[in-house]
């Protein structure tokens, strides 16, 4: 045990093979890092301010959790950092537990997700389905832009959902109209997506937010403005950890895990797809998010996962290995270390600006189309997870969607089996024995899957079978069976019997026989003698059984 255990904790640890392997990888990797750190810096002071902690608390996380699951995650290309999606779920903590229930959340989560690692799930993230993911990543953008109206308003939004703050906050901007906020918000977001498209190397939004705060300082417009910032980080703490609130906590720590692996494991999966021989390990992910969250919040950080946005920009800037994420890191540092006067000076509405344009850049129109293109239940499960994210939270959401996408899943297999009659051997010439066999026996081919699902559907077209002496049941074809299957075709047969219809049973598999075993139906008939391995052995006892005139079911 003590072997495995060891083994297991050896693979998830660093190895030479995960730094670059020359002087041009290296070079290659600190240009990528400084410019995703260029592109990080608003979007780690907009989360940050977003979830309710301030501006310095997602600076923080952005260089601790960045650095730890650089080093210890399962992505060369990962980039780790506070994003919208944990927003979401952060801002619900805050309003009933503070920031010490924040911290405390981080916590719990980080560790949860330290055993997750070890558990083996983070393989189950690949069989999500497709409609969900799409889903997901909408719901999150709107909520995102809900979140931010407040701030782009200039005004004060309440409500424990994001739709509900935005609708308060529309409330007072059309009592007090105050257009500055506002105008920044979109000129930044105009300028951001602009930008991205006429040149997409460009940190474009690091140059719109420093171009919103020099309009702001020199023309004195009436915007609430972030502040500043300490120039170094806080001493690692413990003493938010309340263990009274512990079990309050843990549905809300649960939940930030979940998202964390979730958000996480998609973002590692983009970065495969966008490089070339680039493959993550998804456990070994796990356990960099776990402790980059259990050691952000001793700092102060907020819960933080991989951000696809910024990974991505990482993989497109030429990355080769993780020195980059390192690399992103350290700059934001610099950053806190020599640059936090000039923070302070950033409108708010900026920083939504970011937002705003990051959310309307994460909807992928043309895929979400495709999905509701392909069939009406992905299309249902895509705006169901949706309007879930919307209106309710990420967790649930993503549960809703991948229940009923189970559910259709379950639906187009149990479809997909079904039973049908087949013809009798007609090599006989005797016209009479062949008119004995059309009239008093049937075959029936069950083909495809026999379980919960398809059973109730098997037992009735059994049940209308009339006006026979002999059935057989030929079972080559099932590809599964469950106990629910089996009991309804126990019933069947039953049913079929007490009514004087003798039953056969061709072709049972190996595999089938212990479940058919289980149930009693067919042990009954196996001591019978009405099980037979094949067809052509089940015809020959019908026909005997039926040129016995005395004969009887």
């Amino acid at each position: 045990m003590l072997t495995a255990a060891g083994v297991m904790i050896r693979t998830r640890m660093p190895t030479r093979g995960d730094w670059p392997a020359s002087r041009r990888g290296t070079r290659a990797d600190l240009i990528a890092g400084v410019t995703v750190a260029m592109v990080a810096l608003p979007l780690a002071l907009a989360f940050g301010a977003a979830s309710g902690l301030g501006a310095r608390a997602g600076l923080t996380t952005a260089i601790v959790a960045g650095a730890l699951a650089a080093i210890f995650g399962g992505s060369n290309l990962q980039v780790t950092g506070p994003t919208g999606a944990m927003t979401v779920v952060l801002i619900p903590v805050v309003h009933k537990h503070g920031v010490d229930g924040v911290l405390t959340v981080g916590l719990m989560a980080g560790a949860i997700l330290l055993v997750a690692s070890f558990s083996g799930v983070g393989r189950a993230a690949r069989y999500l389905p497709v409609p969900v993911v799409e889903g997901f990543t909408a719901g999150i953008a709107v909520v995102i832009v809900l979140q931010q109206v407040p701030a782009m308003l200039g005004t004060a939004g309440a409500g424990d959902k994001a739709w509900r703050s935005a609708s308060d906050a529309i409330g007072h901007y059309a009592a007090n109209p105050r257009p500055a906020p506002l105008g920044i918000a979109i000129g930044v977001a105009a300028l951001i997506l602009i930008g991205s498209r006429w040149r997409p190397s460009i940190p474009v939004s690091l140059a719109a937010v420093a171009l919103a705060s020099a309009v702001t300082e020199v023309t004195g417009l009436p915007v609430a403005l972030l502040g500043t910032l300490p120039s170094s980080l806080p001493a690692p703490s413990l003493a938010f950890v309340d263990p009274r609130t512990l079990s309050a906590l843990l549905p809300s720590a649960l939940a930030v895990a979940a998202l964390g692996a979730l958000e996480s494991l998609l973002s590692a999966t983009v970065a495969d797809g966008m490089t070339v021989g680039q493959t993550h390990d998804p456990d070994r992910e796990l356990l960099g998010q776990g402790l980059a969250n259990i050691v952000a919040p001793l700092f102060g950080g907020v819960p933080a996962t991989g951000a696809i946005a910024r990974t991505a920009v990482n993989a497109r800037a030429g990355a080769t290995s993780r020195l980059s994420a390192l690399t992103h890191s350290a700059a934001l540092a610099l950053v806190v270390l020599a640059a936090a006067p000039l923070v302070a000076h950033i409108p708010i509405a900026a920083l939504a600006g970011v937002l705003l344009a990051t959310c309307i850049q994460m909807v992928e129109v043309g895929s979400m189309a495709a999905v509701i293109r392909s069939t009406r239940g992905d299309a249902a499960i895509l705006i169901l997870t949706l309007a879930v994210t919307v209106l309710t939270d990420l967790v649930t959401a993503v549960a809703v969607g991948i229940a009923v996408a189970v559910l259709i899943a379950l639906r187009s297999v149990a479809r997909s089996g079904h039973m049908e009659p087949v013809a009798l051997d007609r090599s006989e010439d005797d016209q009479e024995r062949q008119d004995l066999l059309a009239e008093h026996i049937v075959a029936y081919r069950l083909d495809g899957p026999l379980f919960f699902a398809a059973a109730h559907r098997f037992l009735l077209e059994l049940s209308e079978v009339a006006n026979i002496r002999v059935l057989i049941l030929r079972m080559s074809r099932i590809t599964s069976l469950d106990a629910t299957g089996a009991r309804v075709l126990g019933d069947a047969i039953t049913k079929l019997e007490n009514r004087g219809i003798v039953v056969l049973l061709s072709g049972i598999r190996p595999n089938h026989g212990q479940i058919l075993s289980t149930l009693g139906s067919a042990d009954r008939l196996r001591q019978a003698g009405r099980v037979f391995p094949d067809s052509p052995s089940a015809i020959n006892y019908a026909r005997e059984f039926v040129s016995t005139p005395w004969s009887r079911p």
